[in-house]
């Protein structure tokens, strides 16, 4: 039985790995088009994606947009898993599964709903519409980390420091806080990966001279097609490695086996 599992994992993982390392290949392929095996290594796709001044207005939109969704999609998904996950009023499982709903839902109709109520309440299309859109599909991430590490934590230890004498903020802050901390540093992880490469939501969202990296990605390639795609592709890609690395060396990636 070992040996048949871990052929299926092996085939599982070389399933999701080939597409990367296709991309991989077309960005350091020096000819405009896909060819294996590759005729030489070069770098000039990524010269060319760096060079672009759409292609970097568009990236720095993304990471700005990324990060801002990680703060507020952190703090809000927090504070709601925490409210759900202690309090006791009617209607609270109905809730959670409405916070919820936009990871289930496609979020290709999560943004046609976001435009349509955008343009009803005349607000149009603009980057604090985009954000909130942003939001939508990107708090739920954070709120469903918390909510697993709340269920897991023992909430006698905050009750304990109460009864010592702690303020609810100090215990939140120094017995809570340090006992969701995965879950928060989790979502906010998940929050920005999907920030960072949301393209449906985007699509319906990004007003003219705004747009996301993604949606350029998708308008270059309307008109053209080689590396530079690739390229772009593989700085995301590089981006999220580069985050994951980061949360490992700051927390250990085996404290996410809990959630």
């Amino acid at each position: 039985m070992r040996p048949a599992f871990l052929a299926a994992c092996g085939l599982i993982l070389a399933f999701l790995l080939t597409p990367v390392l296709i991309v991989i290949c077309f960005a350091l392929n020096p000819e405009p088009f896909i060819a294996f095996p590759p005729s030489g290594i070069s770098l000039r796709w990524f010269g060319k994606f760096f060079a672009s001044r759409d292609f970097m207005a568009a990236f720095w939109l993304s990471l700005g947009l990324g990060l801002a969704t990680v703060v507020i999609a952190g703090l809000i998904g927090t504070l709601a898993a925490i409210a759900l996950s202690r309090g006791r009023f009617p209607g609270r499982a109905v809730l959670v599964q409405l916070f919820l709903s936009p990871i289930v839902l496609p979020s290709i109709l999560t943004g046609f709903a976001l435009f349509q109520l955008a343009m009803v309440a005349g607000l149009g299309r603009n980057l604090g519409i985009l954000l909130a859109g942003h939001l939508v599909v990107a708090t739920p991430y954070v709120l469903r980390t918390v909510l697993a590490m709340l269920a897991q934590s023992d909430r006698a230890l905050e009750e304990a420091a109460r009864n010592l004498g702690a303020t609810p903020a100090r215990a939140f802050r120094e017995v809570t806080l340090p006992l969701i901390r995965p879950g928060v540093m989790a979502g906010m992880l998940f929050a920005f990966i999907v920030s960072f490469d949301q393209f449906p939501v985007s699509l319906f969202l990004v007003s003219p001279g705004q747009e996301t990296l993604p949606i350029a990605m998708f308008n270059y390639l309307r008109f053209d097609f080689d590396g530079t795609i690739a390229a772009a592709s593989c700085v995301s890609i590089l981006l999220a490695v580069i985050l994951v690395i980061g949360i490992e060396r700051m927390i250990g990636l085996q404290e996410y086996t809990r959630l």
